[in-house]
C-alpha cells in the first residue's frame, strides 16, 4: 500500500493511542520514557537484541519500568518504540511499538481484567462500541472474555500436552498451527498458565511449580498481549537468566552481559503484574486490516 493510501488507518491508529493514554490517565497511571539503548536486554533465548556499539535497543521497557516499580512508583505505562533482531513478516516488523503497563499489589488474574476493560474503553472511544468486525469475524468485547489454560487448548485442539510438545521442541509449532487459529473467534480468548519454562521473568503459581501465572489475549487468531505476575525473587531470576544465556550459547546466538543494576532493584520490587501490548496490531482489529504494513507510517523498506 503507498503511503498516501494508508491516511485513514493513521488517523485511526492516533485516535486509537489517545484513547488508551486517557484511559491511563483516568486510571491514575503515570506516564514514564525509560532508555531504548541499554546495557544489557533480557537474555530470553528467542528474542534477539539489536547492538548499538556497546549498548542494545530495547527489546521491550520491561526492566527499566521495573526498576520503576522497584523505586516506588506504584502504577506506570509506557508506550513506545521496542526493536527486535531478523523480525520481519506479516505481523512483524524490527522497529515496533508497545504499549506496556505495570501495577503494584495485584496479580494476573486482576490485570487480564484491566486488559479488558482498556481495550473496551478505546474501543467505545473508536466508536465501536462492544462489538468488532475483523476480517469477516465478529468479535463481542463484552466480559468476561473467554479464559482458556493452556493445558486445555492443547488437549481440545491439539491432542497432546504442552510439556510433551516441549520435550518435542514443538511448542511454538503446535500453538501456532493447532491452537491460535481457534483463539478469540468470536469472543477475546484469554489463554493462561503457561509451562513453567516459558516464563522467563513470570511468578510461578503458588502450589504449582510447574506451571506460570502468565497470559495472553487472542482476537481471531492474532496475539495481541502478553502478560504476567512478575517474579520478585532476585535469586529465582539471576537463575533463570542464567540458564538462558547458556542455551543462548549452545544455540549459537549473541550472549548479552547480565543485567545487573535490574537484578539489584527486583530484591526491593513489590509484587506486581505487568503487560506488554502490541500497538501496531491493536491498529490492525481496528483498521480491520490483515498485515501490519497498512497500520505504520513506514515499513522498514520504504524508509
Amino acid at each position: 500500500m503507498i503511503l498516501a493510501g494508508r491516511k485513514q488507518y493513521l488517523w485511526l491508529r492516533a485516535r486509537m493511542i489517545q484513547a488508551m493514554r486517557l484511559f491511563f490517565i483516568e486510571h491514575d497511571y503515570l506516564e514514564v520514557e525509560t532508555p531504548q539503548l541499554i546495557p544489557a536486554p533480557a537474555p530470553e533465548p528467542h528474542i534477539h537484541a539489536i547492538s548499538a556499539g556497546n549498548l542494545f535497543l530495547h527489546t521491550s521497557p520491561e526492566l527499566c519500568m521495573k526498576r520503576l516499580l522497584a523505586a516506588g512508583y506504584p502504577k506506570i505505562f509506557q508506550i513506545g518504540k521496542c526493536f527486535r533482531h531478523a523480525e520481519r513478516g506479516n505481523l512483524h516488523m524490527p522497529e515496533f511499538t508497545m504499549l506496556e503497563w505495570y501495577r503494584t499489589g495485584i496479580d494476573y488474574t486482576a490485570l487480564m481484567e484491566e486488559c479488558e476493560s482498556m481495550i473496551r474503553s478505546v474501543s467505545r472511544r473508536l466508536g465501536a462500541g462492544d462489538n468488532l468486525n475483523y476480517q469477516g469475524t465478529e468479535i463481542d468485547l463484552k466480559c468476561p472474555w473467554e479464559r482458556l489454560a493452556v493445558s486445555e487448548a492443547f488437549d481440545r485442539f491439539a491432542f497432546l500436552t504442552p510439556e510433551t510438545a516441549i520435550g518435542k521442541g514443538i511448542f511454538d509449532k503446535v500453538m501456532v498451527e493447532k491452537i491460535e487459529p481457534n483463539l478469540g473467534v468470536t469472543r477475546p480468548t484469554i489463554l493462561y498458565d503457561y509451562p513453567a519454562p516459558l516464563a522467563a521473568l513470570a511468578r510461578l503459581k503458588p502450589g504449582n511449580k510447574k506451571l506460570a501465572e502468565r497470559f495472553e489475549i487472542y482476537f481471531a487468531g492474532l496475539e495481541l498481549a502478553n502478560g504476567f505476575s512478575e517474579l520478585t525473587d532476585a535469586k529465582e531470576q539471576r537463575a533463570r537468566f542464567e540458564r538462558d544465556r547458556e542455551k543462548r550459547l549452545d544455540s549459537d546466538k549473541q550472549v548479552y552481559p547480565m543485567p545487573e543494576t535490574f537484578l539489584k532493584a527486583l530484591e526491593k520490587m513489590p509484587r506486581a503484574a505487568g503487560i506488554a501490548l502490541g500497538v501496531d496490531r491493536l491498529a490492525m482489529i481496528f483498521a480491520d486490516r490483515s498485515g501490519i504494513d497498512d497500520v505504520v507510517t513506514f515499513t522498514p523498506e520504504e524508509v
